[in-house]
């Protein structure tokens, strides 16, 4: 009898986490076809409902919620008094589903200002249509590059239903991450970029969701040096943090890491 409340509760960590990755694939779904315009029950390139300076102060309100719980919910320190709240398994999934939530949010109240700034045609605005794919795709295979259902926080869930310890995935340099050190970011890029109609809302979602990468790259990279140290120093050293390169000749014997971290979802 007294262990139906501990295996209640590893199954409500488990579930916990299948919900915060349900929420992850939506607003995945929604992030998609929101910048292309098709596919989502609202477009960064709407019809306008408000005045140009009144949706662009809400829109830069709801980019800023997103940035600050991603910079505040990454560190350490905050991991550590939200641990005092929730079991350990749990907290990479509640990091998921406040992000996943915030998103979908910031989907749902995005207010467009559709004023076309420049639109390409046909047949380069097929090509375009495939660099925006290509970005997504290089999204989602970064996840699969470090460890999707870690990185998700299933991981983390289901090893501790099974009562087995936890690791974190090891730091390994292989496939994009020979290339740049973070190409999820790097995706994303891509897929903020990547539209043959770029209107004055699309501008503004994509200068400052390219300018929070930037500075969310620089907060990882200094927690990344102390984590690691010297290790990461030199991989650094040779691999560029986003914009791709030829792989450089590694130092024999010595394990580099594969990713800065845990990028967001």
């Amino acid at each position: 009898m007294s262990s139906a409340p501990s295996t209640f509760s590893r199954l409500a960590v488990l579930g916990y986490a299948a919900i915060a990755y349900g929420a992850f694939l939506l607003s995945a779904g929604w992030a998609i076809g929101f910048l292309a315009g098709w596919g989502a029950p609202t477009s960064v390139d709407g019809p306008a409902t408000r005045p140009a300076w009144a949706a662009l102060a809400i829109d830069a309100a709801l980019l800023l919620t997103f940035a600050a719980q991603h910079t505040v919910m990454a560190r350490a320190r905050f991991k550590r008094r939200l641990l005092r709240l929730i079991p350990a398994p749990a907290e990479r999934g509640t990091f998921v589903l406040v992000a996943s939530l915030l998103l979908v949010a910031q989907f749902a109240w995005w207010q467009p200002v559709p004023a076309v700034l420049w639109h390409v045609g046909p047949p380069w605005s097929a090509a375009i249509w495939v660099l925006y794919a290509l970005g997504w795709v290089i999204v989602v295979w970064s996840t699969f590059m470090v460890d999707h259902a870690d990185f998700l926080g299933l991981k983390q869930a289901y090893r501790h239903l099974r009562r087995l310890g936890y690791r974190p995935p090891p730091f390994r340099q292989r496939w994009l991450y020979t290339w740049c050190r973070h190409p999820m970011m790097l995706g994303l890029v891509i897929a903020f970029w990547a539209t043959p109609r770029m209107t004055v809302g699309h501008l503004f979602f994509a200068v400052a969701a390219t300018a929070y990468i930037a500075v969310g790259i620089r907060f990882e990279e200094r927690d990344l040096r102390t984590q690691l140290g010297a290790e990461y120093r030199e991989y650094a050293s040779r691999v560029p943090a986003l914009l791709p390169a030829p792989r450089r000749r590694r130092t024999p014997g010595r394990a580099v890491p594969a990713t800065g971290g845990r990028p967001s979802p």
